[in-house]
């Protein structure tokens, strides 16, 4: 009889891995060339992803790291956490009373520090001091995930708004109207790129907030995107780059709002 392998946090429930199996399906269940059960394998991503240990250094006790690792990767080729997280989108947002489709979007990049990994593609932020890359994000009003853009960190944050809306109307269906976004996006050159998708680029600037101007001051609209990135820093795999490509840290913050919105839709209660 097989010893039970340990039970870890960041395992999949059964209502959340009702949820989620179709997506990472890509072969049948009893497909020959199948050697472990797809369940502990995304159990070992999530692990991954939420821990931040190197992929050699998964537990014994779950899968392989080379099966993980190239299971994760036909995952994140496919687009199986982005499509997970699109849906969970809709399902959130209709059960919260609004729209399934996001009219409004907050975009912002956040800086994290490069490792010997991800040095080569690497660049200098001045504002943050500091060697690392980018992660640009586009989340809607409720603060989920729609667009995810990789750059080094000396990339301009206005450089990256053509891509971030072209997503975010792929994403949506082409329903998004208004982008919110911080001093970093002014400019003729952001607001032009954001009109060639039908939206309107308002930048949300310190007089608008209400109080004191002085001290950590809470921006309208903008703090919820703020918030998102809290969010991911939950999971160590992103608080800095370890990863040799771009599109690996996108899906991984696909996936880090995979395991946060699977939470939110089956195990919190309903706000409303």
């Amino acid at each position: 009889m097989s010893t039970p392998r340990t039970a870890y946090p960041s395992d999949v429930s059964d209502e959340e891995w009702a949820f989620v199996a179709p997506y990472l399906t890509l072969m049948s269940e009893d497909a020959l060339q199948r050697k472990h059960d797809l369940r502990e394998v995304f159990n070992a991503v999530r692990w991954l992803v939420r821990m931040g240990a190197p992929w050699r250094m998964l537990p014994h006790d779950l899968p392989r790291w080379t099966a993980v690792y190239q299971q994760t990767q036909r995952c994140l080729r496919s687009g199986c956490f982005a499509a997970i997280v699109h849906d969970l989108r809709l399902l959130l947002r209709l059960r919260a009373g609004r729209g399934g489709q996001p009219t409004a979007v907050i975009l912002d990049g956040r800086t994290v520090q490069s490792t010997p990994e991800s040095g080569a593609r690497a660049g200098y932020g001045g504002y943050k001091r500091r060697n690392g890359s980018k992660t640009h994000v586009a989340v809607d009003t409720l603060g989920h995930l729609l667009a995810v853009v990789v750059t080094p960190a000396n990339e301009q944050e206005r450089a990256q708004v053509a891509e971030l809306a072209q997503q975010v109307q792929a994403a949506t269906g082409e329903h998004v109207e208004v982008a919110y976004a911080d001093d970093g996006y002014t400019g003729e050159a952001p607001r032009d790129a954001a009109a060639a998708q039908g939206i309107t680029l308002q930048i949300v600037k310190l007089a608008d907030a209400q109080g004191p101007k002085h001290g950590f001051v809470l921006l309208p609209k903008r703090w919820i995107v703020e918030r998102s990135f809290a969010w991911a820093a939950r999971f160590r795999r992103l608080a800095r780059d370890y990863e040799r490509r771009p599109e690996t840290v996108a899906g991984l913050t696909f996936l880090a709002f995979t395991c946060l919105m699977l939470h939110q839709l089956i195990h919190l209660p309903c706000s409303s």
